[in-house]
């Protein structure tokens, strides 16, 4: 089909969600304007620095049973994996209430899971196929994921985690001994025990990936235009147009998928979403000895390693902060300290020598996505809120996103990550 053929829509946001989405819309056929106030893939973006991982197993939320006991060594503990600042806990304690009460019980982690799976439970093929079909396969390479464990009790100390990944389908072997050091010949022989996710992929340059898809949409006809939406034009619920600061974009539908800025927008509509910025965090060595021919998340480190085009990086870190506090470079200081210890070829490098990043990952208290219509109109889909798992997710979400352009029934029970979940009314029923 034609772009000539469908309804025109207008997707807010070029991140990996956006992108995705406008690629799903341009083949049935949709006339799609693109719009964001930055350039696609670039440092600004939470895409551009994350850890590459495209990983079936991430269905966890960060909120688990117990966590509320952690809470103030978090806040004590300024180099721990998790951190929250001090000086913004009075502004974020009403979503961090929200995020410890997610996880408060393993039924609503299991429940979170099952809902999770069903956006990531084939994103690595997902992304194959994207990536063809642009042009850009080599950036997508599927050879699988490690997890690596100094021991393996830290393995079981963790059963839950686990056990819910293999109920919900994750294709995953144990390796140990000899099969791990083959596997991974860098690592330091100190971890003893991994888990390899036999179907999981990894991207070879995030922000170019996201780059590189926005270019192949614009040839194919995908109008991106740099400006800011302030607001909608509504008429008895029908969307006529978008708002934005260098003048109003006509069209008959639209997808927030803007990050963190999709919350007022989504307020503006009717729909209070919490988002926080869930802060991360990269250091990436250029000229680093090693190549990992598969990425690798030590655990006790609980950052992603992975050999990009950019050089050897690790990603991590979860700093609960305002999306606008200055970076606190320790938190990147810390995973490079990992990365040393995790690899003995590194044994001689120096923090000055590594790239350093902050981002800020769009994030609700229950761990899931909003994806779904809006209550003021249904002209307008939701498709923001991904947190950690937004490249994972980002080709799911748009199918998902062009059922309900179509008024098919998505592919997915859409119900987990309803945009009213948050509202006084579906809580007091839940």
């Amino acid at each position: 089909m034609t772009q000539s053929q469908g309804k025109h829509i207008a997707v807010i946001g070029a991140g990996i969600v956006g992108v995705s989405t406008a690629a799903a819309l341009l083949q049935e056929g949709h006339r799609v304007t693109v719009i964001d106030p930055a350039s696609p893939g670039g440092p600004h973006a939470a895409s551009y620095g994350n850890g590459a991982f495209i990983s079936p197993a991430s269905i966890l939320p960060m909120s688990q049973p117990g966590l509320w006991r952690k809470v103030p060594r978090m806040l004590a503990d300024p180099r721990g994996a998790l951190t929250i600042r001090w000086r913004d806990l009075p502004a974020l304690m009403p979503w961090l209430v929200r995020f410890l009460r997610a996880g408060a019980t393993q039924d609503k982690v299991s429940r979170t899971a099952r809902a999770l799976t069903g956006l990531l439970a084939d994103a690595p093929q997902r992304h194959v196929d994207l990536a063809a079909r642009a042009g850009l396969s080599c950036m997508i390479v599927q050879n699988g994921l490690l997890y690596a464990f100094r021991e393996r009790a830290e393995y079981e100390a963790d059963a839950f985690g686990w056990r819910l990944r293999r109920d919900n389908g994750v294709a995953m072997a144990e390796i140990a001994g000899e099969a791990l050091r083959r596997a991974a010949p860098a690592l330091d022989p100190a971890y003893r025990f991994g888990i390899l996710i036999k179907d999981g992929a990894h991207c070879t340059d995030p922000g170019g990936y996201v780059d590189g898809l926005a270019t192949w949409l614009i040839a194919q006809g995908v109008v991106l235009r740099r400006d800011r939406v302030i607001g909608f034009d509504l008429s008895e619920g029908r969307l006529r147009g978008l708002r934005c600061a260098d003048g109003d974009v006509a069209c008959e539908m639209a997808v927030i998928a803007a990050g963190l800025a999709s919350a007022p927008l989504a307020a503006s509509l009717g729909d209070p979403v919490p988002l926080a910025a869930e802060r991360g965090y990269h250091v990436e060595l250029s000229n680093a000895p090693i190549t990992l021919d598969i990425p690798i998340m030590p655990q006790d480190g609980k950052m992603a390693n992975v050999s990009t085009r950019g050089g050897l990086r690790a990603a991590g870190q979860v700093e609960i902060a305002a999306p606008d506090a200055p970076p606190n470079w320790t938190r990147a200081e810390i995973l490079f300290e990992h990365l040393k210890q995790s690899y003995p070829a590194l044994a001689g490098a120096t923090f000055s020598q590594a790239a350093r990043w902050q981002g800020n990952r769009p994030s609700t208290p229950d761990g899931k996505p909003v994806i779904g219509r809006s209550t003021r109109s249904g002209d307008v889909v939701y498709a923001f809120g991904h947190g950690h798992i937004g490249l994972a997710s980002a080709p799911m979400t748009a199918a998902l996103v062009a059922d309900l352009v179509a008024g098919r029934q998505p592919v997915r029970d859409l119900t987990s990550f309803s945009p009213t979940r948050f509202s006084l009314r579906q809580r007091e029923t839940r």
